[in-house]
């Protein structure tokens, strides 16, 4: 390998500021040889021992972040979001509400409990990017299955690291989400990349469909015995559910099914006359990624169901809620996204630590007499779940089922399982 040498010889040490010595024939002349490779190494022998940055994200407002790759390679478009939750990164990925979003987490360290197959909210990954500070380097974990970075590569999604999370995450803060683009490609100009993030808008579009569920089936699987802490139900009467999914998780069957309910799962577009012919003791609107008021078609289902049988409402399901009673929904500022939201229960004066992930929220005032906030986000007072009791309907902004206090919202499905009794008792 060609190389450039050069030697330092200390010929001189008087030169060098030293202590006195009792014995100073005893100072050595030492010489330092460094060599540096030239241009003209040849490849693959003189490759750097780290990562160098490959990749970028383009935001709307012109600011460019240089990082490093892992998972897929490519460039993609999305909305970029922060969650400040400290685990719960596998649920993240797989979480249907996060489609046409990039993911940007606060917590510096992500990856060291690698990946598994039971902590998976459905059956692929959905949001469009992670954007993460530091990548672990190894994985300690004994449910471990594989890398966060192999897994992100099987299923087609970027990732990057080694960016300033903490300054992006204070420009969202301060401006909003904003629309950004990630790339691998050396051959896209900042200026084309600026431009996909400009001309693309996630306002207005339809994200149910492509993340809902095709036919209806049967769900069946409880909570896993080694995590269930609420045997309530198991024992006593089943009701039927119909749970539309607008992007269901996994974790919201689960966890119905072990309030001892019998599940019918539906894509978002079957007609609710086919539900009432089944003849449910309740019916589901689950979460889902997206604009409230860009799927009136789910809000029109929504309408032809209430005050016919009782209905529970969870993040997206809520805010469709909201506007089938004729209020209104607003996109936040960078909306609400992390395992750590203060709610207080306006029923009980309790707080819970709740689990949230929604850009879009109801607005309070405009909802008609007789609806009532149940709930409010303590953050910053906004609506997080509603009741109207003439029609037997109940909602929520967050996910019970995720329950990161660990047990604090869980009750909501309980709630649900004595609504639907009470119904079922008056008929």
């Amino acid at each position: 390998m060609a190389a450039a040498a050069f030697n330092l010889a200390l010929i001189n040490p008087s030169t060098f500021i030293l202590p006195k010595s009792p014995n100073p024939t005893k100072l050595r002349v030492c010489t330092l040889r460094c060599s540096s490779a030239t241009a003209n190494a040849v490849p693959g022998l003189s490759e750097r021992p780290w990562k160098t940055s490959d990749a970028r994200l383009v935001l709307e407002d012109g600011s460019i972040w240089r990082a490093k790759s892992f998972g897929a390679t490519g460039t993609q478009v999305g909305e970029v979001v922060f969650n400040t939750s400290l685990t719960g990164y596998q649920e993240i990925l797989t979480d249907p509400s996060y489609a046409g979003q990039f993911v940007l987490m606060t917590n510096p360290h992500i990856g060291n409990t690698g990946v598994n197959f039971d902590d998976e909210e459905s059956k692929q990954c959905f949001l469009g990017g992670l954007v993460i500070r530091s990548i672990s380097i190894s994985t300690s974990n004994w449910r471990c299955a594989e890398t966060l970075g192999d897994y992100l590569a099987e299923r087609n999604i970027m990732g990057i690291y080694d960016v300033d999370t903490r300054a992006i995450t204070r420009r969202l803060r301060q401006d909003g989400s904003l629309v950004g683009v990630l790339s691998t490609e050396e051959s896209k100009t900042d200026e084309e990349l600026l431009e996909m993030s400009r001309s693309w808008d996630i306002v207005g579009v339809d994200l149910i469909s492509d993340v809902s569920c095709k036919e209806p089936y049967e769900w069946v699987d409880k909570t896993n015995s080694e995590w269930e802490f609420n045997y309530s139900g198991r024992d006593g009467e089943a009701f039927h559910v119909v749970a539309y999914d607008f992007g269901i998780k996994h974790n919201i069957l689960r966890r119905l099914a072990s309030h001892g309910c019998k599940i019918t799962v539906v894509p978002s577009t079957w007609p609710a006359s086919e539900i009432l012919k089944r003849k449910p003791d309740g019916v589901l609107f689950s979460n889902g990624p997206g604009d409230p008021s860009a799927v009136p078609y789910a809000v029109e289902t929504v309408k032809e169901i209430l005050g016919k049988v009782p209905v529970f409402g969870i993040c997206m399901g809520h805010q469709l809620l909201g506007q089938a009673l004729g209020g209104k929904t607003f996109k936040m500022k960078f909306g609400h996204h992390g395992g750590n939201h203060p709610v207080r229960n306006l029923r009980s004066g309790h707080v819970e630590i709740s689990a949230q992930n929604h850009n879009y929220a109801v607005d309070p005032a405009s909802l008609p007499e007789g609806v009532e906030v149940t709930h409010v986000n303590l953050n910053d007072g906004s609506c997080a779940g509603l009741a109207y009791p003439a029609q037997n309907i109940m909602s929520l902004q967050y996910h019970p089922e995720a329950s990161p206090g660990p047990r604090d919202s869980d009750y909501a499905f309980g709630e649900f399982i004595k609504l639907m009794k009470k119904v079922k008792v008056n008929a």
